[in-house]
């Protein structure tokens, strides 16, 4: 059997179990930032011990493609992760009701990134020009992250939501976790079907930033969807570690930006410099570090800045 094959059914089987551990099992589960920080260790250290055995079976530079398409569809993950706070905060979703939401997010993002992945490569394969078009979003994405803040943003404004709000009727009552309601004899849609319609429509714009920034690193189909999969399975412990650490990452979105230019970029130049993929790694893991490192050491002298003199 060919040992891409073999790899192919490794992977699934990891991963519907990981799905089953982490949805189904623990899905009802109180998600502490103790418990979160484990999970998310625990993730990632699957995703790591994949990329040892493409590293036995495919080789060195296969490895080195997806431990950096992972980097890249993690950091993007983080950023994204701090939109699902403020949608779960617009739409009051209390804690216990979060990860039933993110389930359902999780397994949408998983179908879109299987879809976007196969389309993109296609194209590139089809239509080499369509990395420059990448490229370019890449870039516009970025510049607009650093204008942006997710804080500003009016979901009343929201196209997705204005739309949904048009075709359903909407009810006050308490959604107690449930998707529809029944009131005078008529069906209703409650915040919490609301909060899940607005999250999977984030996945696509999500996918829409991550495939192509993955894509320029690497075109093989298994080491793009196995790098995407193992950073999406591992978002709803991420998301409760990042909620628990709101506010800071305060420079943490202008690391993420620079991410998507300098990908953009290389993509943009790739007819002209080749970028070893070992630089991009370090770039990338280079930029989130100071990026981490920089959020902290500004957060520690706002507080010692904010203690009294005596």
């Amino acid at each position: 059997m060919n040992i891409e094959i073999i790899m192919w059914v490794i992977f699934a089987v990891v991963i519907v179990a990981s799905l089953f551990i982490d949805l189904f099992v623990m899905s009802n589960d109180e998600i502490s930032l103790k418990k979160a920080a484990k999970m998310t260790l625990c993730w990632v250290s699957i995703a790591l011990l994949f990329g040892a055995g493409i590293f036995f079976s495919l080789g060195g530079q296969k490895a080195l493609e997806y431990v950096t398409s992972y980097a890249v569809e993690y950091s993007l993950s983080i950023d994204n992760m701090f939109v699902f706070l403020f949608i779960f905060s617009y739409f009051n979703v209390e804690q216990k009701f979060q990860p039933k939401v993110l389930f359902y997010g999780i397994i949408g993002a998983i179908i879109l990134r299987f879809i976007f992945i196969f389309v993109g490569i296609q194209l590139i394969n089809a239509f080499s020009w369509t990395i420059f078009v990448f490229g370019a979003l890449l870039i516009y994405t970025g510049i607009k992250m650093l204008k942006g803040n997710h804080e500003d943003k009016k979901f009343d404004d929201n196209f997705a939501y204005k739309l949904l709000k048009k075709f359903l009727r909407f009810t006050d009552s308490p959604h107690k976790g449930k998707f529809f309601l029944r009131e005078n004899n008529l069906l209703c849609a409650t915040s919490m079907f609301a909060t899940v319609f607005v999250v999977e429509i984030s996945d696509i714009i999500f996918a829409v930033d991550s495939i192509p920034a993955v894509l320029s690193i690497s075109s093989d189909e298994f080491i793009v969807f196995t790098s995407n999969i193992f950073a999406v399975i591992g978002l709803r412990s991420l998301y409760f570690l990042l909620s628990g650490l709101a506010g800071k990452f305060k420079f943490l979105k202008y690391g993420v930006a620079f991410i998507l230019f300098f990908i953009g970029l290389k993509m943009l130049c790739s007819e002209i410099i080749h970028i070893p993929t070992l630089i991009s790694l370090g770039v990338i893991v280079l930029t989130l570090s100071v990026s981490v490192v920089s959020s902290f050491v500004y957060d520690k002298c706002v507080l010692s800045s904010r203690k009294p003199k005596f």
